[in-house]
This record gives structure tokens, sequence and C-alpha cells, in this order.
């Protein structure tokens, strides 16, 4: 079941050469006018979403890397490293 997306009807002003871009797609692909503009603002808006997120995980990436090389040494003190190797899946744990 589609639910129905509201439109509005605008007026928007654009060089003579993108209308004429516009129309030549939407006749090609047998569309309107309309939609190819909404299309590529969809695409527009998707791309500056995923940049934003990328942005986001990045940050997220760079504080999360900092926290772990500070607690690194904190737990290295009160793990010692021949303790670790009780914790590893069996098989992991040998030389060779």
């Amino acid at each position: 079941m589609s639910t129905a997306i509201a439109m509005r009807k605008i007026t928007i002003s654009l060089p003579g050469e993108l209308v004429a871009f516009a129309d030549q797609r939407a006749e090609e692909i047998h569309t309107s006018r309309s939609q190819i503009i909404c299309w590529v603002l969809a695409e527009a808006k998707a791309r500056a979403e995923a940049t934003l997120a990328a942005e986001g995980y990045q940050f997220y990436a760079q504080e999360l890397a900092e926290f772990a090389a500070v607690s690194v040494d904190a737990v290295a003190e009160s793990w010692p490293v021949e303790s670790w190797i009780d914790l590893q899946p069996e098989g992991m744990n040998h030389a060779g």
C-alpha cells in the first residue's frame, strides 16, 4: 500500500538551457519536467545527508580512537597480557 506524497506547486526561475535539458530528459524517459526536477533535488538531498552522516561517523570514529588510545594504557596496567590468553577462542592461543 503506497502513501501519497503531498505535492506543492511552486514557481521557479531557471536558465533556459536547464529548462531545455529538463524537457529533453523528460521526453527521453517519458515523464514530466517536474518529475525530472524532483529527482534531481531528491538526489542532491540524499548526497547532502550522506555527506553529513559520513562526517558524523568520522567525528565519532576519531573520538573513539582517542578514547581507545587513552584507555589502552590503563587497561594494560590493570589487566596483564598473560590473562588475555585465557580469553581467546580455542585454537587462537597457540603460537605457530
